[in-house]
């Protein structure tokens, strides 16, 4: 294990996590919607956003698929170190990060099954930037409509088709994250 492995995470741990985690809270209660999310350094190519996300999410008990670029020692290293999370395939990976052509195909991920939706993959999806713009958003927790710009329309068009079974989504870059849960409706912007 690398020394930088060992630095980078939460400085006070409670706070900090609490924080993020109301941050992930509400973009996922508000599809589309950025903010802000900061606390942890991890190495690269992890962005701050996805660090501080995989701090709040996993633990001993969560299995993690590095995808693409983001599968690097560093990472895995300091995910391990940080979270005590088990690194793991596609299929059985409870949250993926990485970027949009790292993590494709997306039905290798679990989508949940009819008696446990719940028990499906939730995605993090590192973008070079973030924007409020392209993609037209509507459903639930948005009272007319978000835009926000998106890797491609049909992946989540198809995977909206699977309600209530399905894969949820963070995106991420620098500081900042939004979120894509399976209830919303994606249309062309």
């Amino acid at each position: 294990m690398q020394m930088q492995a060992l630095t980078g995470g939460f400085t006070d741990t409670p706070r900090e996590a609490a924080i993020a985690f109301r941050a992930m809270l509400e973009a996922m209660a508000r599809p589309g919607r950025i903010f802000d999310i900061a606390g942890a350094t991890p190495p690269m190519p992890l962005s701050i956003a996805a660090g501080t996300a995989l701090l709040v999410l996993a633990d001993g008990t969560t299995p993690v698929h590095l995808a693409g670029a983001h599968d690097a020692p560093g990472v895995r290293d300091w995910i391990t170190f940080h979270t005590g999370a088990p690194l793991a395939a596609r299929g059985e990976a409870a949250l993926a990060v990485g970027d949009w052509a790292g993590l494709l195909p997306l039905d290798a991920y679990r989508i949940g099954v009819p008696e446990y939706p719940d028990r499906s993959a939730t995605l993090i999806v590192e973008m070079a930037a973030l924007t409020s713009s392209g993609a037209r958003l509507t459903g639930p927790g948005i009272e007319t409509e978000h835009r926000l710009s998106l890797p491609e329309i049909a992946a989540f068009r198809t995977n909206r088709a699977l309600f209530p079974l399905g894969i949820d989504f963070f995106f991420t870059a620098d500081a900042r994250i939004a979120a894509l849960p399976r209830t919303t409706h994606v249309e062309e912007g």
